[in-house]
């Protein structure tokens, strides 16, 4: 068995709300084992024996559009990447220290030549960017709400589905896997992380109704 990520896009934004219950409910109904969440935000760990994360993602996605009724794009890393993600400091020690947000931006795949040179046009003096491998480093020097790039912008220019985390969730996250035992994870997460993921939606709590049909 291989413990897995999928990162969500939207899950819980957009006038949407899912229960942490019944999203891990329909993972189980999937085929996964172990499952379990972090934060409200649609970041989802599991266990499998399939080894192609792009069949991953299809199937989840695809489950998902049928139990819910509305596209959410998936991502799914492996917990070796996780940690790299983690651990990789594409930016200065003092500017991150000195930004007000240092977010990771989840794709399906790498970036071509053509692809980055468009990235980098986005670049401002509130925004820097860095690429690694499939994700974006995103360095916001000021309130996101005073930047002009947001996931919208990124994925309108690049042509490419795409979900941000906080650099912080990722950390947390990983430093989680690291020391938890895959054979009792646990459920919940402790609420003093809510908010330092860029996805996540505020306030709302477990409102969402699971379409359980047999349809």
């Amino acid at each position: 068995m291989t413990r897995l990520i999928a990162f969500l896009r939207a899950i819980n934004v957009g006038g949407h709300t899912v229960k942490m219950e019944s999203l891990r409910w329909l993972f189980e109904s999937f085929g996964f084992s172990e499952v379990q969440t972090f934060l409200a935000s649609g970041n989802v760990i599991f266990s499998t024996t399939a080894q192609d994360p792009a069949d991953l993602e299809s199937k989840i996605s695809a489950g998902m559009r049928k139990a819910l009724g509305y596209d959410v794009s998936t991502f799914v890393r492996s917990e070796r990447e996780l940690a790299r993600l983690a651990a990789y400091r594409p930016f200065p020690r003092l500017d991150v220290e000195a930004a007000a947000a240092n977010n990771v931006i989840f794709l399906s795949g790498p970036l071509d030549d053509p692809s980055r040179e468009k990235l980098m046009t986005l670049t401002t003096d509130i925004d820097r960017f860095s690429v690694h491998v499939r994700e974006v480093y995103w360095l916001c020097r000021r309130k996101q709400s005073q930047s002009t790039f947001s996931n919208a912008v990124l994925e309108k220019t690049l042509g490419v589905r795409s979900t941000i985390r906080g650099v912080n969730t990722i950390q947390n996250l990983a430093a989680k896997l690291a020391s938890s035992n895959p054979g009792s994870p646990p459920k919940s997460d402790p609420a003093s992380l809510v908010g330092e993921d860029a996805d996540v939606s505020g306030d709302k709590k477990d409102v969402l109704h699971v379409r359980r049909g047999n349809g």
